[in-house]
């Protein structure tokens, strides 16, 4: 199989990776040079989604299916124009992805299919989470927690409150669970458990999820459930946060995440990627597996300088230039990085995998431990954000 990776940034890097564990020919289209997932490619085109348009062509028509790693709407249309034209599937379902790159679109779907969300300002009290309604993950997202900041916010805002989405803040724990969909088949993989840095953004990704029979069943339901109403056609994630025994969506993403495939295939054997292909490429979708005895799986990014080491969202790892895979890196399974032993400050996403979830996470101590013992300054005694 070769396959055509559009964009090279972090879900880029998510498809690149499961495409050679498959054993896949990897093309990797991106404008920047300096992708981060151009360390993980068999060949890399620099080019313009929309402005090449003749060089776009030339490419994907010689690969056997098109997977989008990337947000921008013109961009994707481009790419469905381009496949269209020479027969090749392409990943993507628009109109799923209408619905989920749009938080307030989200919102509103979610009402009609009576699923529960975080309440809406101003029917909640303070303190409220404000984010951007059409940037993906936890750009622009900030908390806000008395009247004064909420009043300077919303008179900063002027005339652009409907580009935002303000509802009540929830703390609990974080799940995400991806669903595929095929006509009137939807099939549910493995749910992870999600732990977030100080930005909102996802640092540490863990599976198997800890998570109640009650809640876990709830949560496949409801993914479902929105699945369905969407008429899906390939693969979405769900996030919730579970409060009080209550599970609440904040968002959905209706094309491959990154992060959590590659903590699955390393818990329970199951590539995604594969899966999509499939259902694009094959008309198919496989039965998933309920699978007893998932492997525990650690999976979090590290920014490592000359005062320690800090475990931070994978946004450190979008500037980061090329990665590449070291196995064994410093005790852990896989490392993403880009280290070359010389310069700081480097950062690497670290793969941690044992028995169960708890041996798991005693491996990725020690791994710490044994990237601190490599620095060649002092490192402070002061934990730093919270390793």
């Amino acid at each position: 199989m070769k396959v055509a990776i559009a964009g090279g940034k972090l879900q880029g890097v998510e498809a690149s990776f499961l495409a050679q564990c498959l054993g896949w020919e990897v093309v990797l289209i991106d404008r920047n040079p300096n992708a981060p997932a151009r360390g993980l490619c068999d060949s890399f085109y620099q080019c313009d989604f929309i402005r090449d348009y003749s060089t776009l062509h030339k490419i994907i028509k010689e690969v056997d299916i098109v997977v989008p790693a990337l947000e921008n709407v013109l961009a994707l249309k481009s790419l469905e124009r381009c496949t269209s034209s020479v027969g090749v599937p392409f990943a993507y379902d628009e109109k799923a992805h209408f619905i989920s790159r749009s938080k307030k679109r989200s919102k509103h779907f979610f009402r009609k299919i009576g699923i529960p969300t975080p309440e809406a300002w101003p029917r909640c009290g303070l303190p409220v989470i404000v984010k951007p309604s059409c940037l993906s993950g936890s750009k622009g997202v900030t908390k806000i927690s008395t009247e004064e900041k909420l009043f300077d916010f919303l008179k900063d805002l002027n005339k652009t409150t409907g580009r935002w989405v303000i509802e009540e803040y929830l703390e609990g724990p974080s799940y995400s669970l991806e669903v595929f969909g095929l006509e009137d088949h939807f099939e549910v993989v493995q749910i992870t458990e999600l732990e977030m840095d100080d930005l909102y953004d996802c640092r540490r990704v863990m599976a198997p999820a800890k998570i109640p029979e009650s809640l876990e069943s709830q949560f496949k339901e409801v993914t479902i459930t929105i699945a369905k109403g969407l008429h899906l056609k390939g693969i979405m994630d769900v996030e919730v946060i579970c409060q009080n025994g209550v599970i609440k969506v904040l968002e959905i993403d209706a094309r491959l995440p990154s992060q959590t495939p590659i903590t699955v295939l390393k818990s329970i054997g199951i590539n995604m990627l594969e899966i999509l292909s499939d259902s694009f490429v094959n008309n198919s979708l496989r039965t998933v597996p309920n699978l007893k005895s998932p492997k525990g799986v650690i999976y979090e990014q590290v920014r490592v300088s000359e005062v320690g080491i800090e475990v931070l969202g994978e946004h450190i790892m979008a500037d980061a230039g090329p990665l590449k895979r070291v196995d064994q890196f410093f005790g852990a399974d896989i490392a993403l990085t880009n280290f070359d032993g010389l310069r700081f400050p480097w950062v690497a996403t670290l793969i941690t995998v044992d028995e169960d979830r708890d041996k798991a996470w005693r491996k990725r101590c020690q791994v710490i431990k044994e990237i601190e013992q490599g620095l060649s300054t002092p490192v402070s005694s002061r934990p730093v954000n919270n390793l």
